[in-house]
């Protein structure tokens, strides 16, 4: 796989590992004290153990950690322009976002889940909001000219196109 192929693959690991994560260690947030019967839900959760999710959620952080480390080492040895970083967080903030309402949206509670109703009315616009912005910046970095004293990336002569990789870069210690 080519470097540019790498640090795609990456950032996609990174930006739709987050909220796999976020959901699975973040464990169900149902009320105390009451049997299933007894809770009310917005949204019914999947059927997964809480063990199960544990694990997955495990394993979509150790990928999370490996892709954010392999982004970062590409950003110091120069292989990533670090601008790419202004796509990225929004993306994460956003999966965090949406991991941390999938499990407030299905908690079980006695009575209304006011906690689903803020998700939505706060968190739906924020994750759009996030989402648009990384869209925007991505648009921007692929389509503008970059001022020259940024353009770390090897992007051509006249700083038309900025790629995520120069062609035939390496990653460092590769």
């Amino acid at each position: 796989m080519s470097t540019r192929g790498a640090l795609l693959t990456a950032a996609a690991v990174l930006t739709a590992g987050v909220p796999v994560a976020t959901w699975g260690l973040m464990g169900r947030q149902d009320a105390d004290g009451f049997t299933a019967s007894e809770l009310d839900y917005a949204h019914r959760p999947p059927s997964v153990t809480d063990g199960t999710a544990a694990l997955i959620g495990a394993l979509a952080l150790a990928l999370v950690v490996a892709a954010g480390a392999l982004l970062a080492r590409a950003d110091n040895g120069g292989a990533l322009d670090r601008r790419w970083w202004g796509v990225l967080a929004p993306l994460v903030v956003a999966g965090l976002i949406v991991g941390a309402g999938i499990r407030v949206m299905t908690a079980g509670v006695v009575g209304a889940n006011i906690g689903a109703g803020l998700t939505i009315l706060f968190g739906g616009p924020a994750v759009a909001a996030l989402v648009l912005w990384a869209a925007g910046r991505s648009w921007w970095l692929t389509t503008r000219h970059p001022h020259e004293g940024n353009r770390r990336d090897g992007g051509d002569e006249e700083g038309r196109i900025i790629r995520i990789a120069p062609d035939g870069a390496s990653l460092p210690g590769s």
